[in-house]
Formats: structure tokens, sequence, C-alpha cells
């Protein structure tokens, strides 16, 4: 690495830029230094590797979880102190398969290493290199690898300093707590425009005391945001007690939220702790605010405004602190207007509401959470690469997602199954060593109206195109290799060198087209 390469990233950190653009100036300062057609900078979280940022690989590659265990290659490279390559013709599954800007999202024949990375002598992360080119690593200077790995190294750690101290002075948080809480968090997966704003309203009201009402649609994942509320509050170590009021029938409300003394009612054999005192000191979840009763909701209130509760057959109160959330997938403001839910209690719920937006308004968010999920799926279902093809992803992005992301999580389920049960070289108990299950549409069975999806002809054509150009280049591929085999009499090495290509992959796409040679 050259001495301009580094002072254009030291000079960085002198500058107020997003944690994003300092690492991506680092990996294009790293890709100048050595060049390579992807890179990519992983982050150890509990027992994954996460994408934190890259470079050369399709945006969706961000939805990635990479499990420890589960993928050897990264494997190899987090338990080595020193750089790690992998041969052209190395057996071991890559993970980046169909995830690689290329015209067909496939990794071929191709250079391939990685560096780990220790910030104060314990494991942070990786950076990985891939070239398609074989051999072009084989000239790289070993002072530019240890110069890349002490400047990531120092890029890296100078990042998480700054970070921690701008979290410090904005929200005085201690640095140790901090960490714990972004350790012990909830995936968010997406960075739609609407998203953004969520997640900023997340970051301006969970520091505060304030009550937050999260309202969206079924399936949008309010649970999730729930829980991000509390880790990034002040009450992230004291519990976070949830129920589901849609759950409570009118009976046991009151006794499920404040708890009862031993015969309040009958069954009621001994004292009970109600979800109030258990979360005192933290949060307390109601989901499903609009399904309460209208008599629990009166309770509900006096709770609310005094701080104290009592438990059914007690008359004494007791004091709790307690941090609301509720969360509702019903529109408030006419349920008030309808007489089902209280004004007052409305109004005491609503002091800084949040809405969490569909699915079908983070379009660009679909594919990157469906990485997500066929990352966490290949591995339940013991495949070795889960992948969609185009025509597969034109139809989620097609979709208009009326059960919103859980819809979008357990279609993908049910696709992986399929395609993983009909595929040949997949079969049940295997590790799917043999190939790359791909989903097709077929696999996904949604049914999208007129309405839903592109129409013009141009699309249309456009597609048809690219069926038919892919039909006739595999046929030509076909053709030409088998006159090379067949001049060479069938020496894939003599046919290889013949039509200029490497023999690794030439055995793969006569493995690939199913042609025969003996």
């Amino acid at each position: 690495m050259t001495i301009e390469h580094y002072i254009d990233v030291i000079e960085d950190l002198a500058q107020q830029l997003p944690s994003q653009e300092r690492y991506q100036r680092l990996l294009q300062a790293i890709r100048q230094a050595i060049p390579c057609d992807a890179i990519a900078l992983l982050k150890l979280n509990h027992d994954n590797l996460e994408p934190l940022a890259f470079q050369g690989l399709s945006p969706e590659a961000r939805g990635r979880r990479f499990k420890l265990g589960q993928h050897p290659r990264l494997d190899q490279i987090l338990s080595s102190r020193h750089l790690v390559r992998f041969d052209s013709d190395s057996t071991l599954p890559d993970p980046y398969d169909g995830l690689i800007e290329t015209p067909d999202h496939q990794l071929h024949v191709h250079d391939c290493m990685g560096i780990s990375l220790h910030i104060n002598q314990k494991p942070w992360g990786v950076i990985t290199l891939d070239a398609l080119r074989p051999g072009q690593f084989d000239n790289v200077d070993p002072q530019q690898q240890q110069a890349a790995i002490a400047l990531t190294r120092s890029v890296i750690t100078a990042v998480q300093r700054i970070n921690l101290l701008e979290k410090q002075l904005s929200h005085g948080y201690d640095v140790t707590a901090e960490l714990n809480r972004d350790l012990s968090g909830k995936d968010i997966i997406g960075n739609s425009p609407a998203m953004a704003q969520l997640l900023k309203d997340i970051e301006t009201v969970a520091p505060t005391p304030l009550t937050v009402l999260i309202q969206g649609e079924t399936g949008v994942g309010k649970e999730n945001i729930a829980h991000r509320l509390h880790l990034q509050s002040d009450r992230f170590n004291q519990p976070l007690v949830q129920i589901n009021c849609a759950a409570l029938p009118e009976t046991l409300a009151e006794a499920e939220l404040f708890g009862h003394t031993k015969g309040a009612f009958t069954g009621a054999d001994k004292d009970r702790t109600g979800r109030f005192e258990l979360a005192d000191g933290g949060t307390l979840f109601l989901d499903e605010i609009g399904e309460l009763p209208l008599p629990t909701q009166a309770k509900l209130l006096r709770a609310l405004q005094e701080g104290e509760i009592q438990r059914a057959g007690s008359d004494t109160p007791i004091q709790v602190d307690v941090r609301i959330i509720a969360a509702t997938n019903r529109d408030l403001k006419e349920e008030v207007k309808a007489g089902r839910f209280r004004a007052d209690l409305y109004h005491r719920l609503s002091v800084y509401p949040v809405t969490v937006p569909p699915l079908r308004e983070r379009e660009q968010d679909v594919l990157m959470l469906a990485e997500f999920f066929l990352e966490r799926d290949q591995h339940r279902l013991n495949l070795r690469k889960l992948t969609l093809d185009r025509a597969a992803k034109r139809a989620l992005m097609a979709y208009t997602w009326p059960g919103n992301v859980r819809e979008l999580e357990h279609l993908l389920s049910r696709a992986a199954l399929k395609a993983g049960s009909q595929q040949k070289g997949i079969h049940k108990g295997s590790t799917g060593t043999k190939g790359i299950v791909t989903i097709l549409p077929s696999h996904l069975g949604l049914e999208i109206n007129t309405d839903q999806q592109e129409q013009p002809a141009t699309a249309q054509l456009t597609q048809t195109l690219e069926r038919n150009l892919k039909e006739a280049t595999e046929d030509f591929q076909r053709q030409h290799i088998g006159q090379a085999l067949s001049l060479t009499d069938n020496n894939v090495s003599a046919a290889a060198r013949l039509l200029g290509v490497d023999r690794s992959n030439l055995l793969r796409l006569i493995k690939r087209l199913d042609i025969e040679h003996r």
C-alpha cells in the first residue's frame, strides 16, 4: 500500500463521517493497493459474521448472517492470525456464491484470500478479497498485506472509540453497557427511507421515559421494534416483560396485569405477581393493546396515571416504576370514535407514536430481507447454498405482501423446502455439497394480480429476451465445447487450451451443461 493510500484513509479519521463511509473508503484504499473484484468487511457478532461493508457483492448481501461452523472458508480465516488463501480448485463452498456481481451471479474459478482482524487481542471479524482471475493475488507484496491489516485494525479501533464517545456525550451511557446493548439487539433488516426514519425515531425516543405506541399492520415486526426500544434505553439491563392483550380473557385480564392474592377468585390458590410488578424498574410491552377489554382499560389508565397498582383481592397499593410500550394493528383513533377504546387511555399511550411501515412501502428492503431468511433457512435445511433466480426476485418485488415481513419469511421457508426436495443433488439428510439450490418462481407460488406487477410490453419483451438469450447461449456453449472435445479426442486439458479457458472452469461448464465426455 502506497503512502498516498495511507494518507487518504488516516485523514478521514479527523473528519466527521458516518462509520459506513469510513469503512467504504478503507475498502476502496485496500482495493487500490491489492486489486480485486470483490472485498468485504465482516464483523463477528456472537457466532455470526455479519457484512458491515462490502464492494463487488450484490446489495442484498447485507441481509446475510454467516454462522460460524457452517462456512468453512470463513472459519479458517477467522481462526488464523495469518493471511489465508484458497486455491482456485478448492472444493470448500464459497459463502458468496449467488451474491457476486457477475452476469450469472455465480463465482467461477477465482482467487480468494482473507485476513482475520483482532482488536485488543480478541477476534473482531475478517476481511475477504476475491478476484475472478485465478492467480491474481500471486504477486501481492507481503508488505502490502501487512499494511492493509495494520491500517484496517487502526481504522476499526478508531471508529469504535469515536462511536462510543459520541454515544457517551449524547446519551450519557456507560461504554460497557453500550457494547452489551449492541451485542444483544435484535436484527432490524433494511435501509429504505421508511425504515431509516423509523430507526431515527427509535434512537430519539428510546433513551427517554416516554410511553411509545407502535402502530403497524400485522406481520411488520412491531415486537422487534419494542425490543429495540428497550435495549436502547437506560433500562436495558432491567426486565422487558411482554403480554399479549388479545389473549387475555376479560375475567383474567386484571389478575394477569396486576396480580392477585390467594382466594381472590375461584382457582386463585396462591398469591401471584402480575406483569406490572415483574416489569418494575424495566419495560412493560403491551402487545395488541387495542384488544384490551374496556373495564381493564380503566384500571390500566389508573396504574399509568398514579404509578401504582393493587393486586386483585388486596387493598394495599404497590408502587411500580414501569416504562410502557404498547403496540396495535388497529387504528385507535377510529376505535375511540366507535366507543371501543377509551380516549383518555389512547392519549396516555400515544405520547410518542411510531409507525412500522408495511413491506410494500419498503420495496428495496424485500431482497435484503430475503437474503437474511435464505441464509438462515439454508442451514436449517442442511443445504450448501440457497439462492433466488432472477425471475423469482422479480416476483418477490412485484408482490404487495399483505402479510408483510412475516409472510415473506414463511413463504421463503416453504419455497426453500420445495426447491431443496426437487432439485438434483439434494437428498434428505445429505450435506447438500453437490450443488446450489435455486428458488424459482414456481417454488414461491405467488399469485400476482395484473395491477400488482409491471405490465408494459417492453418489460415482458425484456424478460422473454433474457430467457431466450440464456437458452441460446447455453446451446452455443454445448455445441462449441462439444466440437473442441471432438477435435481433441475428449482430452479436457487440450480442449481447454483450444478454447482459451481454465481447465477447472471448463469442467464446471461440462457438468452444468450436462455435456457427455469420456
